[in-house]
């Protein structure tokens, strides 16, 4: 239960942080993303107004029909592909990615990388990270 507790306090502080940040210094709306075990949810606001002003799940009925389950990658290529269609058709052409508490990578990865391939402008991609160099380890001693 302990454990329970400390990453239930972890993901309320990262989506704290990362949502703070977004409102702070960015103009733009922006795209939050809900992460279930079977769907997966975004939606473009505008937190200024106080508005959605477009939205998309893998429950749509535009998707139920081409997505056999919503919880995978390819059902969140679809979902990004689709609410970027019906940001532009709102008129936003810039949007601010808001993960919350998830890392970028898998299903939250995919869904952003669709929405930039449709043509919404969700900033420039985070780059990979850089694994360490073999030369930079001290050699090992050699056994007797």
């Amino acid at each position: 239960m302990k454990q329970a507790k400390r990453t239930n306090r972890q993901r309320r502080r990262r989506r704290w942080r990362v949502r703070n940040a977004l409102k702070a210094h960015s103009t733009r709306p922006r795209l939050s993303v809900f992460r279930s075990h079977n769907h997966i949810y975004a939606q473009v606001i505008d937190d200024e107004a106080g508005r959605t002003l477009a939205f998309a799940s893998t429950l749509d009925k535009d998707l139920r029909a081409t997505v056999s389950y919503g919880g995978n990658v390819a059902a969140a290529a679809e979902v990004g592909k689709l609410i970027a269609r019906r940001a532009l058709e709102a008129g936003v052409k810039q949007a601010a990615f808001d993960r919350r508490e998830y890392r970028y990578h898998g299903r939250i990865a995919a869904l952003a990388d669709a929405a930039r391939d449709s043509g919404l402008d969700l900033g420039a991609k985070p780059p990979p990270p850089q694994p360490e160099p073999e030369a930079a380890k001290p050699p090992k001693p050699a056994k007797k």
